[in-house]
């Protein structure tokens, strides 16, 4: 297949202290998000200037990725587009409408499977094809890249280095705790075509990683960064709660590894570095989180492995891939259909 573009389709985030508000009305815009929780996270944006660190790292991610481009002959055009905040997917699409793309390839900064991780990409997608018009590029998403090594490997040497930051006395009470974003349960049981694919990815990645850094170390995958109202079930526990329930069973020490994230976003340098770092402090626990991808150099070879995938399906040498859970290069059409939206 032929291809003249790829365009990075990424969440978004504020870069000035007003537009923190209208940033997350559009985050949350139907789901029912009590106004109170609104507020405070408007606090946690506040607390690092108004500025979300996710446009900056885009940015550093689109560039590495030129680079890597231009050094291996890879001559394709690069745009960025945000499902909620400038630079909105919508201009980015007319952009390259207007430049003569007419079909493109994805790369989502999501490695997993589920609806708000997978799915609604796709219709954010579709929805700005369809704001753009009939004229529109199509726009393919490169496939779900949680069991790719250039995803793994950088969190695997991630934990190996926060590892070397603690006590090697206390080895034999450290634990791995490994997060991911929270997810209504409703919307984690319908993930994927047969249910439940966003945790079991989760929990495959969790294993290839602790396995590959730390095989002597017990570890859990938990969760972080829950939003919504109160009275809808969401993935537990949670990272602030489980890091009681260690302290509690004896456990010292802890290396807290963000496997959800490629970057250091602001769920990430909020929720784990401020407030979960804040509950292991007041614990007595040793605390040390580990990096995300970002642009190690492994992440952005895979984006272009990704884009080579499509290119040339028959290459089967480019399908490097790890763990047991099956694959596929598109998501199915029955795909982490939601019951309802949460």
């Amino acid at each position: 297949m032929v291809y003249d573009a790829l365009v990075l389709v990424s969440f978004g985030g504020p870069e000035r202290p007003e537009d923190v508000m209208p940033f997350l009305q559009n985050v949350t815009r139907g789901r029912g998000v009590p106004p109170e929780r609104l507020a405070e996270v408007v606090e946690h944006y506040l607390h690092f200037g108004g500025v979300s660190p996710i446009n900056q790292q885009n940015r550093h991610l689109l560039a590495a990725i030129r680079a890597d481009f231009a050094a291996n002959g890879l001559d394709l055009p690069l745009y960025w587009g945000n499902r909620n905040w400038d630079p909105m997917l919508a201009d980015t699409v007319t952009q390259m409408r207007d430049d003569g793309v007419t079909r493109a390839l994805a790369f989502v900064t999501s490695a997993y499977g589920g609806y708000s991780s997978c799915r609604q990409y796709q219709e954010d997608i579709a929805a700005a094809r369809a704001a753009v018009g009939p004229d529109a590029p199509v726009i393919e998403k490169l496939r779900q890249f949680w069991d790719h090594p250039g995803f793994v490997e950088p969190h695997v040497d991630a934990v190996r280095t926060a590892l070397g930051q603690l006590d090697p006395a206390k080895r034999d009470t450290t634990r791995l705790v490994f997060t991911a974003h929270s997810v209504p349960s409703s919307m984690a049981a319908n993930a994927g075509p047969h249910g439940g694919r966003y945790e079991a990815q989760l929990h495959e990645v969790a294993r290839l990683v602790a396995a590959a850094a730390a095989p002597d170390l017990p570890y859990d995958l938990v969760w972080q960064s829950r939003s919504g109202p109160p009275q809808v079930p969401w993935l537990e526990p949670d990272v602030n709660d489980h890091l009681a329930t260690l302290a509690q069973g004896g456990t010292t020490s802890v290396v807290v590894s963000p496997i959800g994230f490629v970057s250091d976003h602001l769920e990430v340098v909020w929720d784990l570095d401020t407030e979960a770092l804040e509950t292991a402090k007041q614990l007595g626990l040793d605390f040390v989180r580990a990096g995300t991808p970002g642009t190690d150099p492994r992440f952005v070879t895979m984006v272009r492995e990704l884009v080579l995938e499509r290119i040339d399906p028959d290459g089967a040498q480019l399908r490097r891939r790890l763990g047991e859970l099956p694959m596929w290069d598109t998501c199915p059409s029955v795909c982490c259909v939601p019951t309802r939206r949460p």
